[in-house]
């Protein structure tokens, strides 16, 4: 295909990350998949089948020296980067009073500084492209708080304002960066809340459901498709959060 995309995209062994990953080599895209640990055969072999070139490379987005590893590694199998998705997060609630300062730092490491390290060493490709595309996933959390959850909406709303800024940095030379807020989304965490947390959860929602993985990657797969779309936060909710 005439118009085939480099994508990376972190986290992206489950959930989100899983699902934007598919999308791409559905779509016959080279996409270089990342996670935390190793991904499994069967999954591999689920990537294979879809078309385009998945190209698995494991390790932890907080670790700096890996983060210039990764993007080395794509640069010279593939001579360019396209996209970059930075998926991979975690979460470590807890209320205020009860939150260490181990489960503070490693959720901003990892929400925040991995999305740091991985833009800033895939601007640099991008930069020398004159083209590229940043796509952070911040969350609904990051725009207007969520209790037990202060450490994960701090990253998040730092995800936020990281994105603005490097959007004005990066535009002059064609780059363009911008942020998704998934509100509830379908997945193992979703799964695991009680009926009654659903429950209030539904009632936040004008749409009355929660969104699925493959809605977010559509929006991601919009907005790497578009170069006059920059320093945005594009929400991904049900009509949860309503910004006039």
């Amino acid at each position: 295909m005439d118009n085939k995309k480099v994508v990376i995209v972190t986290g992206s062994s489950r959930g989100i990350g899983k699902a934007i990953a598919t999308l791409y080599l559905k779509q016959g895209h080279t996409v270089v998949v990342n996670g935390r640990s190793e991904f499994t055969p069967e999954l591999m072999d689920y990537f294979n089948s879809l078309g385009g070139e998945v190209h698995p490379i494991v390790g932890d987005i907080s670790d700096e020296s890996f983060v210039k590893e990764m993007i080395k590694e794509t640069k010279k199998t593939y001579k360019r980067i396209d996209v970059l998705v930075n998926n991979a997060g975690r979460t470590k609630d807890n209320l205020l009073i009860r939150m260490s300062e181990e489960d503070f730092d490693s959720t901003l490491t990892v929400n925040l500084k991995g999305t740091f390290f991985t833009a800033r060493e895939a601007a640099k490709v991008m930069l020398k492209q004159r083209s590229g595309h940043i796509i952070n996933i911040s969350s609904v959390v990051g725009t207007v708080g969520n209790v037990g959850q202060a450490n994960y909406a701090a990253s998040k709303a730092g995800v936020i304002g990281f994105t603005k800024s490097i959007a004005k940095e990066l535009a002059p030379r064609g780059v363009v960066a911008n942020a998704i807020a998934p509100g509830f989304i379908e997945s193992d965490m979703t799964e695991s809340l009680t009926d009654d947390i659903k429950e209030q959860a539904l009632q936040s929602i004008p749409l009355k459901r929660l969104g699925t993985a493959e809605e977010v990657a559509e929006l991601v797969n919009f907005l790497s498709d578009q170069k006059y779309i920059t320093g945005q936060v594009l929400h991904v909710d049900g009509g949860m959060v309503m910004n006039g």
